[in-house]
């Protein structure tokens, strides 16, 4: 490409997820957190021997996991963004080892948009653009379903009315 011919260049992101992906990752947070607890709860109360071992670390655990779902996912809200244009697919992710992709609209292969159980409760969806790239899929989480849905269509018109590239 020449710098004529719209070069993808790496930039930040500019718009956010949706206020509710914190919800969404703190349930989340505490369910994961939740079934380890109650197991070692559980048996400790009915392991008399072993009852100090096992709700010990239950209580550790729930201590770290209430905070983490309190903190984490408003860390992770401030610094996941994405973006569209006519040129690419931009996203950033990570809190310390912060990601950057682009995927060229030229490479995009497939658009899905995805919408699990717990997504389906906070209104959410997850929009996967998968393209030519060893990496992998690029996923946008936390994004409203009608949002995804609306950014699904869009990368597929795009994507159609974009020539393949060649390499």
């Amino acid at each position: 490409m020449t710098a004529g011919e719209g070069t993808v260049r790496l930039r930040p992101p500019n718009n956010t997820l949706d206020p509710r992906a914190v919800g969404w990752w703190r349930a989340q947070w505490l369910l994961l957190t939740a079934a380890p607890v109650v197991v070692l709860a559980v048996l400790g109360a009915l392991i008399a021997p072993a009852r100090f071992w096992l709700l010990l670390p239950a209580g550790v655990l729930a201590v770290l996991g209430v905070g983490c779902a309190v903190l984490l996912p408003a860390w992770w809200f401030r610094t996941h963004r994405w973006e569209v244009t006519d040129e690419a697919v931009y996203v950033r992710t990570g809190v310390f080892r912060q990601e950057w992709r682009i995927a060229p609209m030229s490479r995009i292969q497939t658009v899905d948009t995805v919408r699990g159980p717990l997504e389906q409760l906070y209104r959410l969806a997850t929009v996967t653009v998968t393209t030519a790239s060893a990496k992998g899929a690029v996923r946008i989480e936390g994004l409203d379903h009608e949002t995804a849905a609306g950014l699904a269509e869009r990368l597929t018109r795009i994507t159609q009315d974009t020539p393949g590239d060649a390499t």
